[in-house]
């Protein structure tokens, strides 16, 4: 079927959903938690017109309404778009992963700070192309603190060597998409296990409470199949090798920018605006590395040395993981350096505040993108999705078919940590009830661990994957579009482990 044709059949699709849902509004039957069929309605709308038209604001938009009506909540401004861009979540969002990143962002293209590290790391480390990716792939797992925080340090500090080496914005998304929450649940050395734990705490005989839970989580690391083939995988393509080096969307963009130096694909619209790349440092500033590690150091240190000695030295099961004051006092930091190194206070917050307006596409798109996640929670997606596939479910494909459920309730609604929180309470005495076996058990966990990173990783609902775009310079749709297939890959080895593992446990 050519691509024109499932844009149509996609937009018919869709059309024949919201006419049935605008003739339908008010009547649709509930059971207090869900409107069966319909509760899947908004999401699954939004991602078909995300994908059928490569346009993401209107798809999320149509996608809002449509869960409004469902749920017979019509003034969807009030209802939803004002409280989720009011609250906390997405003010946190807005504060740190876009005003703070924006601003950091344009304070390196004053003080040529980005560019001075990439030049000085590609003397050092980067040799081209391959050598470019593997330097994010290493970087992607240092920053492994989680999705959000990984995307944003990974990406701002590896673009100006990629940019530099002609690697594709594409790849570029690949990578720091792909070692940003999956490496995050592999290398547990952040909130991760503290939040899944305290989700699974009491649910089997065997986790009766967060601490247990927590060990569950570092017992379950090595059956978290999808998010270990997806770091492997982001491995060999940093050898122009793996899944993602054979699909044909991601080998015409790795052509396009080793032969013609075009990072972007013809007629793509880049996340980030033009401000973000464009060098303007003053005639009388000498860029300096101090004007990038700077930054980032106050960035690591304020972030990671507070949880290191709460979490490790302390053994607090809260730790302290300051990551707003860790981006604000970077941001401030990059401004003080450069005021210190003899930039002028109008220079420096010229710097910033464009910074700042070259995110504003980004701040739109997740605002749109928490505004759904709330309409999926009016809706009950999550609980339609676990009541319809719950009920038929044997024991060996248990583990797959949990994969597969969190795959599709993430990719829904778009955050790996509401699925968590939806389907761990679920699936951990579902599948005690099946097989009362701690291995059985363990395959399950990593099932639904490894699935929800799947989700929140390759939805372009996402805020991870949004924010991949954002920091790779990448066109949402562009990048969501090369990530899926080697996803998929991904995750169809992962489904075949967990069941050929699943058939001698049974």
């Amino acid at each position: 079927m050519t691509p024109r044709r499932i844009r149509w059949g996609g937009l018919i699709v869709a059309a024949a959903l919201i006419v049935a849902a605008v003739v339908f509004a008010g009547n649709f039957p509930t059971n207090g938690e869900h409107y069966g069929f319909w509760s899947v309605v908004p999401p699954v709308v939004a991602l078909v017109l995300a994908f059928a038209l490569r346009e993401v604001i209107s798809a999320l938009f149509i996608g809002i309404v449509l869960g409004g009506v469902i749920s017979g909540k019509l003034n969807v401004v009030q209802e939803f778009l004002v409280p989720s861009i009011g609250s906390p979540g997405y003010g946190l969002i807005l504060l740190v992963y876009l005003w703070a990143l924006g601003g950091l962002v344009g304070m390196w293209t004053r003080t040529g700070g980005a560019v001075k590290f990439a030049n000085w790391a590609g003397a050092r480390m980067v040799r081209g192309p391959q050598t470019a990716k593997l330097f994010c792939w290493f970087m992607g797992l240092v920053f492994h603190q989680g999705g959000s925080i990984s995307t944003v340090l990974t990406g701002a500090t590896v673009r100006p060597v990629s940019d530099a080496n002609r690697v594709a914005h594409e790849e570029l998304a690949y990578v720091v998409d792909s070692t940003g929450s999956p490496a995050a649940t592999i290398i547990p050395f952040n909130v991760w296990p503290i939040y899944v734990g305290g989700l699974v705490a009491g649910t089997v005989p065997i986790i009766p409470d967060t601490a247990a839970g927590t060990t569950f989580f570092f017992k379950a690391l090595p059956f978290n199949f999808y998010a270990i083939f997806a770091v492997l995988f982001t491995l060999l393509f940093a050898f122009d090798r793996g899944p993602a080096a054979r699909f044909r969307r991601m080998l015409t963009a790795m052509r396009r920018a080793r032969d013609t130096g075009v990072l972007d694909r013809p007629g793509a619209e880049p996340m980030s605006a033009e401000e973000l790349t464009k060098i303007e440092t003053p005639e009388d500033y000498e860029p300096s590395l101090v004007d990038f590690f700077g930054p980032m150091g106050i960035l690591l240190g304020v972030a990671i040395i507070p949880f290191v000695i709460t979490f490790y030295i302390q053994g607090r099961t809260d730790p302290l993981l300051p990551i707003a004051e860790a981006f604000v006092l970077s941001v401030l930091g990059a401004i003080g350096i450069a005021l210190a190194r003899g930039m002028s206070l109008r220079v420096a917050m010229e710097g910033f505040i464009t910074g700042c307006k070259g995110v504003t596409i980004g701040a739109v798109v997740l605002a749109l993108a928490v505004t759904l996640k709330s309409v999926a929670d009016a809706v009950g997606t999550a609980p339609y999705v676990v009541e319809t596939v719950g009920s038929w479910i044997p024991p060996f494909v248990l583990p797959a078919t949990l994969l597969f459920m969190s795959m599709f309730v993430a990719f829904s609604t778009g955050t790996s940590w509401g699925t968590y929180a939806v389907l761990f309470p679920v699936s951990m005495p579902l599948a005690w009830a099946v097989m009362p076996d701690p291995l059985f058990l363990t395959l399950c966990f990593g099932a639904v661990t490894g699935g929800s990173v799947f989700g929140d990783q390759c939805s372009p609902i996402s805020d991870t994957t949004i924010l991949s775009s954002l920091v790779s310079g990448c066109d949402l749709m562009d990048h969501v579009l090369t990530q899926l297939p080697p996803a998929l890959t991904a995750a169809s080895l992962a489904a075949i482990g967990y069941t050929l593992i699943a058939l001698f446990v049974v």
